[in-house]
């Protein structure tokens, strides 16, 4: 099978193309991006975690009440700057300290990788990411439960 991408580009381009992509360097850089079983296995019961949790805060309002209780309870233990990412607007700051907010799961907006969000009532809905640590510990505390 030739390399059809590579046949539309003129010879010296295509020749610099392979070169690059033989040197140790590129090698290097490709097989740090490969992932092995091991890590795939782990991704993979992530995601089935974070598929779960998802259909059951859609599903089972008892669910989503309890996560958003202890997401309450924990921003009033420890601030609302230790449980979520950033908060850019006060009005969303205030809705959620007083607990007007929904537990959402979505994609991270750097590493667009699924974790658990807060999303403020009101006009805006914008999703304010939970920190990585507290949504991973969340989401255990999810598993061990069922």
């Amino acid at each position: 099978m030739s390399d059809s991408w590579l046949d539309g580009i003129p010879s010296h381009e295509r020749e610099k193309i392979r070169r690059r992509l033989r040197s140790p360097e590129e090698y290097e850089k490709l097989r740090d991006k490969v992932k092995g079983p091991e890590d795939l296995e782990k991704e993979m019961e992530k995601n089935e975690a974070m598929a779960e949790l998802r259909f059951a805060l859609e599903t089972e309002p008892a669910i989503h009440d309890a996560l958003k209780t202890k997401i309450e309870s924990d921003i009033r233990e420890q601030g609302i700057e230790n449980i979520v990412e950033k908060l850019d607007a006060v009005d969303a700051q205030k809705q959620i300290e007083q607990g007007k907010f929904r537990v959402t799961v979505s994609a991270h907006p750097t590493s667009h990788h699924d974790q658990l969000s807060v999303m403020p009532e009101g006009t805006v809905q914008e999703k304010i990411p939970l920190k990585t640590q507290i949504s991973d510990q969340y989401i255990g505390q999810f598993q061990k439960r069922l």
